[in-house]
């Protein structure tokens, strides 16, 4: 996904990763990119500082927020929005490896009965966000390959909605441009 946003963005392009997490994605983009203007969001306090670290001297601008009520600043004028939220369904808890079920914050993993709630709510936050023509890109869980492309299709303010495979051809994440 990171590379596919590589591709997509120029020098000066403003980007904003929700659910920032640890900032892997907003710190790809800012060392591979072309001087990014970028936002990393994150609503967890654990992870903050985490963030911070592994942000500094990025440049990235680090935001503790909830993703739906963050960043109103900035709406209108993102060329690309970037998330890996969390679309694990609660009743997968015992499916999910011991090692992220232990460590990993509960927000970050789990996301509604189907896994997709936080993944509403970026639809949402990402046509607030992004300026006309700007793009999104999602990561999701391999099953949800159909319901994530119909939910961003279905929402009225993406165009150009596909699904795009990871290096081992497992379909992981979807993009999107923001109607004109």
């Amino acid at each position: 996904m990171a590379g596919w946003c590589l591709e997509h963005v120029q020098a000066g392009s403003r980007v904003v990763e929700l659910c920032a997490g640890s900032g892997a994605i907003s710190r790809a983009l800012a060392i591979e990119g072309p001087g990014l203007d970028q936002w990393a969001l994150e609503l967890a306090p654990d992870a903050i500082p985490y963030l911070m670290t592994n942000l500094e001297g990025t440049g990235v601008r680090v935001v503790e927020a909830d993703m739906a009520d963050g960043l109103y600043e900035l709406d209108g004028t993102v060329d690309l929005v970037v998330v890996n939220p969390p679309y694990v369904p609660l009743d997968a808890w015992e499916s999910v490896p011991a090692d992220v079920r232990d460590h990993d914050p509960e927000l970050a993993v789990f996301s509604g009965a189907d896994g997709l709630d936080a993944l509403r709510v970026v639809a949402g936050v990402a046509a607030r966000l992004l300026r006309p023509g700007g793009l999104l890109a999602a990561e999701h869980a391999e099953v949800q390959h159909a319901d994530v492309v119909e939910l961003y299709a279905r929402h009225g303010r993406f165009d150009t909605v596909r699904d795009h495979q990871d290096l081992v051809g497992r379909w992981r994440f979807v993009t999107a441009r923001r109607v004109p």
